[in-house]
């Protein structure tokens, strides 16, 4: 199993190495999120010392879509030295659940949850990193805010004290179109250099793009990735 996720590992840098190449860019500015859905703890744990054994270079973060996984994973996870991230929907009564093991919230889409968040952040003296998720196909499957909502959002989110204003996260479009899909992710870097160049309060390093999976991954690159969100591309298909 190891050696599985070793191949496949190996094979996912050489993919974003060859996507950053194509676009001009530096490889090692594209991180790897590593998504474990549904994943045991030991086959994260794996994956992250297999990821450190190969010293890539690049930095790599753990992502989990549910807060019962961050919290059941957590232990496994928190020593090795990674980002853990929780990517998918926060419910407002799962707040303190997350802020247990998360060093990331990648998934703010109102100025309700960021403000409940910062609420029960302050007392802990450090500021969490928080992204704002952006629904840029405006398809009902998926989380996020919309697009034209998305930059007075990440102002307000951005002003709050607890939380510090990362980045932008979305899912790309479900389109066969590839020019659909890369409008996108071109949409979510202008939200991030809209709010950027503002020079609003907290907004400075708001510089990070979580877009792109295993089937997008290139054209997120394509579009200025400093994330791409991998799951099935390092552990194979998932359990049933």
């Amino acid at each position: 199993m190891e050696e599985g996720i070793a191949q496949r590992l190996v094979a996912a840098h050489a993919r974003i190495d060859r996507a950053a190449a194509a676009a001009g860019r530096d490889p090692k500015d594209v991180s790897l999120l590593v998504a474990t859905k549904t994943q045991p703890a030991h086959l994260v744990r794996a994956a992250v010392l297999v990821h450190q054994r190969l010293d890539s270079g690049r930095r790599l973060l753990v992502g989990e879509n549910r807060v019962q996984e961050l919290v059941a994973k957590g232990p496994t996870v928190t020593d090795l030295g990674v980002g853990y991230h929780l990517i998918g929907p926060l419910q407002s009564n799962k707040v303190n659940l997350a802020l247990r093991w998360a060093d990331s919230i990648d998934s703010i889409d109102s100025t309700a949850l960021a403000r409940r968040i910062a609420e029960r952040r302050v007392w802990r003296h450090a500021d969490l990193d928080v992204m704002v998720q952006v629904n840029v196909s405006g398809e009902g499957t998926k989380h996020g805010v919309a697009p034209g909502y998305a930059v007075p959002l990440a102002f307000e989110v951005a002003a709050l004290d607890g939380l510090r204003l990362v980045g932008f996260q979305t899912v790309g479009a479900l389109d066969e179109d590839p020019a659909v899909v890369r409008a996108g992710f071109a949409a979510l870097r202008g939200v991030r250099d809209e709010v950027v160049a503002s020079g609003a309060p907290g907004t400075q390093a708001a510089v990070e793009l979580s877009m792109g999976m295993t089937g997008d991954l290139e054209l997120a690159v394509a579009e200025g990735a400093t994330i791409v969100r991998l799951g099935t591309a390092v552990f194979g298909p998932r359990p049933a």
